[in-house]
C-alpha cells in the first residue's frame, strides 16, 4: 500500500453524552478527531501507510491525541512536540429539527503557532504517493497557511498527488480571506474536493443548486465543474451531495469529473444518523484509497460514498471500518444483518 501524507490539526472534541445539550450535562466524553487526522485514520485502516504531521504540546493533553493517532495505525513520526495548547471543541449532537452545534476553543494552539522550521517537508514527502490537506488548515492561523504552502510546494518537488478537501468554516474566516488564500494554492492540487458552499466560499463558485432545499440535482453541477477545471486544472473535480432532512435523517451521494466524463453515485438513505462529525472525511478518506486502488473514478466513488455512509453510524470523528466493510456495502449489502 501507498505512503500518504496529511496535514493539520487534530483537536480533542468535547460532547455531552447521546443527545444531551451543553447546559444540561455534567459531564463531557473526550474525542480527539480533526479533518487531516481523520483521514489519515482512515487510510490506515485500509492497510496505507498514513502520515499524519502536526505540532502537538509535550504535556500529557497532547498525548492523548498522539496516542489516538497510534491506537489506529497512524504514523506519528513526523509529529512535533511543543508549543502551549491542544486545540479544542465542544460538540451538541442534534435529533430531529433540532440541528447540532460547534462551540471552536482552538486560538493559540500549537500547529497555529507552529514555524516552518519546525518541518522538513522535503524529508517527510520523500516516498509518499499523495498529500492531502483542508481548507481548515491555512484558515487556522496566517502561521498554518505559510505552512501549507510550503506543505504543497515540497508534494510537488517529489511527484506527489496532492488533494484538497475545501471545507470552509466560517468561524475560523471570511469568504474574501478564504478566496485570497486559496484560490493561488489551488495550482499544486490534482483533486478537489468540495460541496456547493465550499466551491462558493472557497474559489468563488457557484453551482445551481440548493442542497437546503433537498434540491441536489447532479447536473446542476456539470458547469461549475468544468468551470473549475478549466481555471485549474484538476485532475479530478468532486463534490458531496448531502441532502439535510433532519438532523437525524440525510441523504447521501456524491459526484466526480475527470474532465470527460461525470459519474453520479448510488444514493444512500441514512437514517437514524449516529455521528456526522467527520462524515466528510471519511469521504475523503475513501476517494482517495479508490483513486489509488480502483480502476476507474466510477468504482473509487462507489468506495467512497459508501464509506462515508457507514461513518455516520459510528460514534467520534474517526471512520473505524475497514476496506471490505465498506466493499460489502458499496456492492449492496445494506441489510444490517448480524455477522456470524
Amino acid at each position: 500500500m501507498a505512503k500518504v501524507v496529511t496535514l493539520g490539526e487534530i483537536m480533542l472534541r468535547l460532547s455531552p453524552e447521546a443527545n444531551d445539550r451543553f447546559v444540561q450535562t455534567d459531564t463531557f466524553r473526550i474525542i480527539p478527531g480533526g479533518g487531516e487526522a481523520n483521514v489519515a485514520v482512515s487510510l490506515a485502516n485500509y492497510g496505507h501507510d498514513a502520515y499524519f504531521v502536526t505540532k502537538l504540546p509535550k504535556h500529557e493533553i497532547g498525548q492523548i491525541a498522539v496516542n489516538a493517532l497510534r491506537r489506529y495505525g497512524v504514523h506519528t513520526d513526523y509529529i512535533v512536540r511543543g508549543g502551549k495548547r491542544v486545540g479544542l471543541y465542544y460538540a451538541e449532537t442534534g435529533a430531529s429539527m433540532r440541528p447540532s452545534k460547534v462551540i471552536y476553543d482552538r486560538a493559540d494552539s500549537a500547529i497555529a503557532e507552529a514555524d516552518p522550521s519546525d518541518f522538513d517537508f522535503d524529508t517527510i514527502m520523500e516516498g509518499a504517493k499523495w498529500f492531502h490537506w483542508t481548507g481548515i488548515t491555512p484558515a487556522i492561523s496566517d502561521k498554518a497557511a505559510k505552512l501549507t504552502l510550503l506543505a504543497c510546494e515540497a508534494a510537488k518537488r517529489h511527484g506527489v498527488t496532492v488533494s484538497v478537501d475545501l471545507n470552509f468554516r466560517k468561524k475560523l474566516w471570511t469568504s474574501e480571506k478564504a478566496i485570497s488564500i486559496m484560490r493561488p494554492l489551488m495550482k499544486y492540487v490534482d483533486v478537489c474536493i468540495g460541496n456547493e458552499e465550499d466551491a462558493q466560499l472557497c474559489l468563488g463558485f457557484k453551482p445551481d443548486a440548493d442542497v437546503e432545499a433537498g434540491k441536489t440535482d447532479a447536473k446542476g453541477y456539470y458547469h461549475i465543474f468544468e468551470g473549475m477545471m478549466k481555471q485549474f486544472g484538476f485532475k479530478y473535480v468532486v463534490s458531496t451531495l448531502r441532502e439535510s432532512i433532519s438532523a437525524s435523517h440525510n441523504g447521501w451521494k456524491a459526484l466526480i469529473y475527470d474532465g470527460k466524463e461525470f459519474y453520479e453515485s448510488k444514493h444512500y438513505d441514512i437514517m437514524p444518523i449516529i455521528d456526522r462529525v467527520g462524515g466528510g472525511d471519511s469521504f475523503a478518506g475513501g476517494l482517495i484509497h479508490g483513486l489509488l486502488t480502483k480502476p476507474d473514478q466510477r468504482e473509487a466513488l462507489e468506495f467512497a460514498v459508501a464509506a462515508s455512509a457507514l461513518k455516520h453510524t459510528i460514534p467520534g470523528d474517526f471512520n473505524l471500518v475497514n476496506a471490505e466493510e465498506v466493499e460489502s456495502l458499496a456492492n449492496g449489502n445494506a441489510s444490517g444483518r448480524v455477522q456470524r
